[in-house]
């Protein structure tokens, strides 16, 4: 059968074809739409011998509607999923919070740069890259011992520092994580 034959066996099965994808797909748009595909698929099966037109058009059609219902089921785990990774109200911080913050980081990088190089150094391996302690004594050539004394005395200049500057927020911080900063080993 040519082009023009299965042109004209879909245009007669038509309304039968759009009752077929309302039903699976739900909606006449989604139909309608559907419809159109197949129109434009008849095009690409011009040089195509096709034996029985209206069952072959009625397996195009269910093929589409199901193509469709999985595309839309993806589109919809997509967008959840991506809705779901959103910052929600309470992660996004106002911007008073921001600025606050970024003068408190200010405040926190002129004191290491106050502090003896040593120190500073087991500081920012410890909180910013966030090294073992066993790491930082290695690198640095001392025990881990030492690495807790330089630890401690490195939280009190910064405690010190965020309080003489009157920077960071009014509630205490461990900044020790947990160890108490004013006892000595």
């Amino acid at each position: 059968m040519d082009d023009g034959g299965l042109r004209a066996i879909f245009l007669e099965q038509q309304p039968m074809l759009r009752r077929l994808l309302v039903a699976r797909l739900g909606s006449p748009e989604d139909a309608e739409d559907a419809l159109q595909d197949m129109w434009l698929r008849i095009d690409q099966l011009a040089d195509r011998p096709i034996a029985q037109p209206a069952a072959f058009l009625y397996r195009v059609a269910a093929n589409l509607a199901t193509d469709q219902r999985i595309s839309a089921a993806r589109r919809a785990a997509r967008d959840t999923a991506w809705l779901n990774d959103q910052p929600g109200d309470d992660d996004v911080p106002d911007p008073e919070r921001v600025l606050a913050g970024r003068s408190e980081w200010r405040a926190v990088e002129a004191a290491i740069a106050d502090m003896p190089e040593r120190m500073a150094t087991a500081l920012r391996m410890f909180r910013i890259e966030d090294q073992s302690q066993r790491a930082i004594a290695d690198h640095l050539g001392i025990s881990v011992s030492g690495v807790e004394k330089l630890l401690q005395r490195a939280y009190r200049k910064l405690h010190d520092h965020m309080a003489a500057t009157g920077e960071g927020c009014t509630a205490p911080h461990r900044l020790d994580g947990g160890r108490d900063a004013d006892r000595e080993h």
